[in-house]
């Protein structure tokens, strides 16, 4: 069986993720979590003084982007790969409700996209990759055998979100959450560098009304006209 590249974008809290490691599981490929890997940027940027509040200092984020190492362990208690930022593991860390408000500010930057693009590009060189974020399919692997673009209605997203955070017993309420989205989307979407857009070759699944094992199956079939 022929290994494949399999690239999935799409809006904030549609299971992008979740989809992603169901893949990777059931065929034995990599999973790489891109907007992990943004959200630890966010979080040092926030730990080394590049945030006035809520506005980002872009300067002082692309002059710090060389203190800043990213890599990922495997973690077999979760059957996942954790994040480690310069050897730490911050995989609880990025998830908090304030690294979410600060990503998409983050992820815009030019310099910092450039640098993460070139690490996920390198980890996907081998094939047998399955990879989540925003710009996969259109920028980091356009030319993916797979591209999946994955949307749900705000409500669901809201409340999907709103449930994984009561979940963690991180306080918020859901109008926060339903903002929060609201705001990463119209960043996400409008941004200069690389924006969110489904690529021209992309699948969309609307998984609105679907379960994971009913997406995964519909993910699974894609796959094996493929290989």
């Amino acid at each position: 069986m022929n290994r494949i590249t399999i690239a999935i974008d799409g809006y904030s809290s549609c299971g992008k993720s979740t989809l992603a490691k169901q893949l990777a599981k059931e065929l034995g490929y990599t999973f790489v979590d891109s907007g992990a890997m943004y959200r630890a940027v966010a979080l040092y940027a926030m730990q080394n003084g590049c945030f006035n509040h809520h506005e980002l200092n872009e300067n002082c984020l692309v002059n710090k982007l060389d203190e800043i190492a990213i890599q990922f362990t495997f973690n077999a208690s979760r059957g996942a790969s954790d994040i480690l930022l310069n050897g730490k593991n911050v995989e609880n860390e990025i998830r908090q409700m304030d690294v979410s408000n600060k990503v998409s500010q983050v992820a815009a930057v030019k310099e910092v996209r450039k640098k993460l693009v070139a690490i996920q590009q390198e980890m996907g060189r081998n094939k047998g990759v399955v990879m989540d974020g925003r710009d996969i399919g259109t920028v980091v692997f356009p030319h993916a055998e797979l591209k999946i673009f994955m949307t749900a209605r705000p409500e669901v997203r809201a409340a999907r979100r709103y449930a994984e955070l009561e979940t963690k017993g991180e306080p918020s309420t859901l109008e926060e959450v339903r903002k929060n989205l609201e705001t990463r989307d119209n960043i996400d979407t409008t941004r200069k560098e690389d924006p969110l857009k489904q690529a021209e070759d992309a699948i969309v699944l609307d998984n609105s009304g679907l379960s994971q094992d009913e997406q995964l199956s519909l993910a699974l079939n894609w796959v094996s006209k493929l290989t």
